[in-house]
Protein backbone atom coordinates (compact mmCIF):
# COMPACT_ATOMS: atom_id res chain seq x y z
CA UNK A 1 0.00 0.00 0.00
CA UNK A 2 2.82 2.57 0.72
CA UNK A 3 4.74 1.47 -2.29
CA UNK A 4 1.77 2.30 -4.20
CA UNK A 5 1.28 5.61 -2.30
CA UNK A 6 5.13 6.35 -2.38
CA UNK A 7 5.51 5.97 -6.60
CA UNK A 8 3.66 9.66 -6.77
CA UNK A 9 6.69 10.43 -5.55
CA UNK A 10 8.94 11.22 -9.12
CA UNK A 11 5.41 12.39 -10.45
CA UNK A 12 4.99 14.92 -7.87
CA UNK A 13 7.97 16.24 -7.61
CA UNK A 14 8.48 17.32 -11.05
CA UNK A 15 4.80 18.77 -11.55
CA UNK A 16 3.90 22.22 -11.23
CA UNK A 17 2.07 23.21 -7.92
CA UNK A 18 -1.14 24.60 -10.25
CA UNK A 19 -1.43 20.60 -11.46
CA UNK A 20 -0.47 19.28 -8.26
CA UNK A 21 -3.63 21.50 -6.84
CA UNK A 22 -6.12 20.01 -9.53
CA UNK A 23 -4.89 16.61 -8.37
CA UNK A 24 -5.11 17.46 -4.74
CA UNK A 25 -9.32 16.12 -4.24
CA UNK A 26 -7.31 12.50 -6.25
CA UNK A 27 -4.76 12.27 -3.62
CA UNK A 28 -6.96 12.95 -0.78
CA UNK A 29 -10.37 9.77 -1.88
CA UNK A 30 -7.11 7.20 -2.83
CA UNK A 31 -5.97 7.73 0.68
CA UNK A 32 -9.47 8.00 2.08
CA UNK A 33 -10.18 4.50 0.41
CA UNK A 34 -6.64 3.03 1.35
CA UNK A 35 -5.94 3.69 4.54
CA UNK A 36 -9.25 5.13 5.81
CA UNK A 37 -7.76 8.54 7.24
CA UNK A 38 -10.03 11.48 8.40
CA UNK A 39 -10.57 13.76 5.39
CA UNK A 40 -12.58 16.82 5.79
CA UNK A 41 -15.42 16.36 3.08
CA UNK A 42 -15.48 18.71 0.65
CA UNK A 43 -18.50 18.48 -1.73
CA UNK A 44 -17.84 21.18 -3.93
CA UNK A 45 -20.65 23.39 -2.58
CA UNK A 46 -20.80 26.48 0.28
CA UNK A 47 -19.50 25.81 3.35
CA UNK A 48 -22.91 26.58 5.23
CA UNK A 49 -24.24 23.09 3.13
CA UNK A 50 -20.94 21.17 3.36
CA UNK A 51 -21.75 18.87 6.35
CA UNK A 52 -23.34 15.94 5.06
CA UNK A 53 -26.93 15.23 5.57
CA UNK A 54 -27.39 11.40 6.17
CA UNK A 55 -29.86 8.92 5.80
CA UNK A 56 -30.20 5.50 6.39
CA UNK A 57 -32.58 3.24 4.62
CA UNK A 58 -33.45 0.26 6.48
CA UNK A 59 -35.63 -2.97 5.90
CA UNK A 60 -36.02 -6.07 4.91
CA UNK A 61 -35.60 -7.88 1.29
CA UNK A 62 -39.31 -7.28 -0.08
CA UNK A 63 -39.99 -4.19 2.25
CA UNK A 64 -39.93 -2.09 -1.01
CA UNK A 65 -37.54 0.43 0.43
CA UNK A 66 -35.82 0.68 -3.29
CA UNK A 67 -39.43 2.19 -4.95
CA UNK A 68 -39.43 4.77 -2.08
CA UNK A 69 -36.05 5.62 -2.58
CA UNK A 70 -36.55 6.36 -6.05
CA UNK A 71 -39.19 9.13 -4.34
CA UNK A 72 -37.28 10.16 -2.10
CA UNK A 73 -34.39 11.06 -4.75
CA UNK A 74 -37.10 12.62 -7.19
CA UNK A 75 -38.66 14.46 -4.39
CA UNK A 76 -36.06 15.77 -2.30
CA UNK A 77 -33.13 15.63 -4.55
CA UNK A 78 -30.83 13.06 -2.32
CA UNK A 79 -27.88 10.67 -3.72
CA UNK A 80 -29.07 7.12 -3.52
CA UNK A 81 -25.99 4.90 -2.38
CA UNK A 82 -27.22 1.15 -2.27
CA UNK A 83 -24.00 -1.41 -0.43
CA UNK A 84 -24.89 -3.60 -3.09
CA UNK A 85 -24.69 -1.68 -5.85
CA UNK A 86 -21.63 -0.65 -5.12
CA UNK A 87 -20.19 -3.66 -4.83
CA UNK A 88 -21.18 -5.19 -7.64
CA UNK A 89 -19.86 -2.25 -9.94
CA UNK A 90 -16.60 -2.55 -8.19
CA UNK A 91 -16.55 -5.98 -9.15
CA UNK A 92 -17.38 -5.20 -12.64
CA UNK A 93 -14.44 -2.91 -12.75
CA UNK A 94 -12.03 -5.83 -12.58
CA UNK A 95 -10.29 -3.29 -9.84
CA UNK A 96 -7.75 -5.02 -7.39
CA UNK A 97 -10.41 -4.29 -4.56
CA UNK A 98 -12.82 -5.89 -7.23
CA UNK A 99 -11.25 -8.78 -7.46
CA UNK A 100 -10.93 -9.04 -3.55
CA UNK A 101 -14.27 -8.39 -3.27
CA UNK A 102 -15.32 -11.20 -6.05
CA UNK A 103 -13.31 -13.64 -4.24
CA UNK A 104 -14.89 -13.17 -0.39
CA UNK A 105 -18.32 -14.13 -1.98
CA UNK A 106 -17.11 -16.99 -4.15
CA UNK A 107 -15.62 -17.93 -0.14
CA UNK A 108 -19.07 -17.50 1.19
CA UNK A 109 -17.53 -15.50 3.48
CA UNK A 110 -19.20 -11.29 4.56
CA UNK A 111 -17.27 -8.72 2.41
CA UNK A 112 -15.97 -6.53 5.65
CA UNK A 113 -17.54 -3.66 6.74
CA UNK A 114 -14.67 -1.54 6.29
CA UNK A 115 -14.42 -2.12 2.60
CA UNK A 116 -18.09 -1.90 1.95
CA UNK A 117 -17.37 1.47 4.26
CA UNK A 118 -14.59 3.18 2.29
CA UNK A 119 -16.85 2.39 -1.07
CA UNK A 120 -19.90 4.34 0.36
CA UNK A 121 -17.44 6.96 1.48
CA UNK A 122 -15.32 7.55 -1.90
CA UNK A 123 -19.00 7.87 -3.39
CA UNK A 124 -19.95 10.39 -0.64
CA UNK A 125 -16.43 12.34 -1.24
CA UNK A 126 -16.91 12.97 -5.46
CA UNK A 127 -20.63 13.91 -5.04
CA UNK A 128 -21.11 17.28 -5.25
CA UNK A 129 -24.51 16.67 -3.45
CA UNK A 130 -24.65 16.78 0.48
CA UNK A 131 -27.60 14.55 0.70
CA UNK A 132 -27.35 11.39 0.60
CA UNK A 133 -29.09 8.34 0.75
CA UNK A 134 -27.86 4.81 1.94
CA UNK A 135 -29.74 2.10 1.06
CA UNK A 136 -29.68 -1.54 2.95
CA UNK A 137 -26.72 -0.30 4.89
CA UNK A 138 -25.88 -1.26 7.83
CA UNK A 139 -27.22 -4.42 8.25
CA UNK A 140 -25.76 -5.25 11.45
CA UNK A 141 -24.03 -3.64 14.52
CA UNK A 142 -20.58 -4.13 12.92
CA UNK A 143 -21.51 -2.32 9.94
CA UNK A 144 -23.01 0.55 11.65
CA UNK A 145 -20.01 0.83 13.99
CA UNK A 146 -17.43 0.86 10.98
CA UNK A 147 -19.65 3.36 9.16
CA UNK A 148 -19.97 5.51 12.68
CA UNK A 149 -15.69 5.23 12.70
CA UNK A 150 -14.45 5.57 9.15
CA UNK A 151 -17.14 8.31 7.72
CA UNK A 152 -16.88 10.17 11.79
CA UNK A 153 -20.35 10.84 11.45
CA UNK A 154 -23.81 9.48 12.67
CA UNK A 155 -26.83 9.49 10.05
CA UNK A 156 -29.15 12.55 10.98
CA UNK A 157 -32.19 10.39 9.45
CA UNK A 158 -32.98 6.47 9.75
CA UNK A 159 -36.08 5.40 7.85
CA UNK A 160 -37.17 1.48 8.57
CA UNK A 161 -39.74 0.35 6.75
CA UNK A 162 -41.93 -2.03 8.32
CA UNK A 163 -43.53 -5.29 7.00
CA UNK A 164 -45.20 -8.19 8.12
CA UNK A 165 -43.05 -11.67 6.72
CA UNK A 166 -46.13 -12.81 5.10
CA UNK A 167 -46.28 -9.85 2.79
CA UNK A 168 -42.33 -9.49 2.22
CA UNK A 169 -42.76 -13.30 1.40
CA UNK A 170 -45.23 -12.85 -1.43
CA UNK A 171 -43.20 -9.34 -2.70
CA UNK A 172 -39.98 -10.78 -3.47
CA UNK A 173 -42.11 -14.77 -4.90
CA UNK A 174 -44.00 -12.16 -7.36
CA UNK A 175 -41.12 -9.82 -8.43
CA UNK A 176 -39.46 -12.50 -10.11
CA UNK A 177 -35.53 -11.45 -10.12
CA UNK A 178 -34.41 -14.93 -11.41
CA UNK A 179 -32.82 -15.78 -8.05
CA UNK A 180 -32.76 -20.03 -7.36
CA UNK A 181 -33.06 -18.91 -3.54
CA UNK A 182 -36.16 -17.56 -4.37
CA UNK A 183 -38.10 -20.21 -2.76
CA UNK A 184 -40.38 -19.68 0.12
CA UNK A 185 -38.37 -21.93 2.70
CA UNK A 186 -34.91 -19.67 1.83
CA UNK A 187 -36.68 -16.32 1.48
CA UNK A 188 -37.79 -17.15 4.94
CA UNK A 189 -34.35 -17.97 6.00
CA UNK A 190 -33.38 -14.49 4.52
CA UNK A 191 -35.87 -13.13 6.82
CA UNK A 192 -34.64 -14.29 10.17
CA UNK A 193 -30.88 -13.46 9.43
CA UNK A 194 -32.22 -9.72 8.92
CA UNK A 195 -33.96 -9.51 11.76
CA UNK A 196 -31.15 -10.70 13.48
CA UNK A 197 -28.54 -8.71 12.48
CA UNK A 198 -30.50 -5.78 11.60
CA UNK A 199 -32.82 -5.46 14.33
CA UNK A 200 -30.12 -4.23 16.82
CA UNK A 201 -29.36 -1.54 14.38
CA UNK A 202 -32.89 -0.34 14.34
CA UNK A 203 -32.94 -0.72 18.57
CA UNK A 204 -30.24 1.42 18.69
CA UNK A 205 -31.21 4.55 16.63
CA UNK A 206 -35.05 4.08 18.03
CA UNK A 207 -33.31 4.89 21.42
CA UNK A 208 -31.44 7.91 20.32
CA UNK A 209 -34.80 9.53 18.56
CA UNK A 210 -33.01 8.92 15.22
CA UNK A 211 -35.48 6.29 13.73
CA UNK A 212 -39.01 6.71 11.58
CA UNK A 213 -40.84 3.46 11.33
CA UNK A 214 -42.64 3.28 8.75
CA UNK A 215 -45.84 1.09 7.84
CA UNK A 216 -44.89 -0.30 4.43
CA UNK A 217 -48.37 -1.90 3.44
CA UNK A 218 -50.22 -0.50 1.18
CA UNK A 219 -49.92 1.62 -2.63
CA UNK A 220 -46.47 2.84 -2.61
CA UNK A 221 -47.86 6.37 -2.81
CA UNK A 222 -50.07 5.96 0.24
CA UNK A 223 -46.64 4.50 1.74
CA UNK A 224 -44.54 8.02 0.58
CA UNK A 225 -46.99 9.56 2.53
CA UNK A 226 -45.75 8.60 5.62
CA UNK A 227 -42.27 8.97 4.28
CA UNK A 228 -42.86 12.83 2.84
CA UNK A 229 -43.23 15.07 6.62
CA UNK A 230 -40.05 12.92 7.77
CA UNK A 231 -37.94 14.89 5.34
CA UNK A 232 -40.50 17.48 5.01
CA UNK A 233 -39.65 18.66 9.06
CA UNK A 234 -36.31 19.44 8.22
CA UNK A 235 -34.73 23.11 7.51
CA UNK A 236 -32.13 21.75 5.13
CA UNK A 237 -34.06 19.60 3.07
CA UNK A 238 -36.36 20.72 0.43
CA UNK A 239 -38.57 19.31 -2.39
CA UNK A 240 -37.65 19.76 -5.73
Amino acid sequence: MWRRVASFSPFISSTKSSTLSQLGPTLKIWESFTTGAPIPVNHGISSKDSTPFITFVLGGPGSGKGTQCAKIVDTFGFKHLSAGDLLRREIACNSESGSTILDTIKEGQIVPSEVTVRLIRREMELSNNHKFLIDGFPRSEENRIAFERIIGAEPNIVLFFDCPEEEMVKRVLNRNQGRVDDNIDTIKKRLKVFEALNLPVVNHYAKKGKLHKICAVGAEDEIFEQVRPVFAGCEVISES
